[in-house]
């Protein structure tokens, strides 16, 4: 029997289709680089990807990862908190970036006591909500089964369907093992304004 797919491998498979080459996209949680050299696959040569950890080893990481790739120059690497990110993103791709990725809790085979945090979460969810373009997708995968990550992960879970649902679509996609410390995903999708 064939194992369904990871909940990041869903958000992958989500993101697939809709990014192509020029676009503009974000890696809010840098992490060990899976992530940003998935979406620098699907936005090079011509996309730019910004990529934001807070320890210098994530983004060590990343940079190691995107270069044995040959995707180094499609991605700016921004060792910041995400909840900063507007500061770091011209004004001119406010509102122009087509993916946001959020991969919370802590750093794999990293430091496990530095973990993301609800408030600088919730500040960064904020901020990437206004950075997506129109139909812009945001994924946020949280995982509640870590110290700190049920809180933050009730938190995400408040702030996704608090959003106005004129203005964005939300879906939350749950892991295969159901049990309440399973990581779970949420899909955000900013709507196209209507004139």
């Amino acid at each position: 029997m064939t194992r369904p797919p990871s909940l990041l491998q869903q958000a992958h498979r989500i993101l697939e289709n809709h990014l192509h080459n020029g676009d503009i996209a974000i890696d809010a949680t840098a992490g060990n680089g899976h992530d940003s050299l998935f979406l620098a696959r699907q936005i090079a040569p011509a996309g730019l990807l910004y990529c934001f950890d807070i320890q210098s080893t994530a983004i060590n990481a990343t940079h190691n990862r995107l270069f044995a790739a040959d995707l180094r120059h499609v991605a700016l690497l921004i060792q910041h908190s995400h909840a900063q990110m507007a500061e770091h993103i011209a004004p001119e791709h406010h509102g122009k970036i087509k993916a946001i990725m959020f991969n919370l809790g802590y750093l794999p085979h990293g430091d496990k006591t530095i973990i993301t945090q609800p408030d600088s979460t919730l500040l960064a969810l904020n901020v990437a909500a206004e950075l997506l373009a129109p139909a812009g997708i945001l994924t946020i995968l949280a995982y509640p089964g870590h110290p700190g990550g049920e809180n933050e992960a009730i938190r995400v879970a408040n702030w996704c369907y608090q959003l106005n649902s004129e203005n964005f679509g939300v879906k939350t996609i749950n892991s295969a093992e159901h049990k309440d410390s399973a990581p779970r995903l949420f899909i955000v999708q900013k709507l196209t304004a209507t004139a």
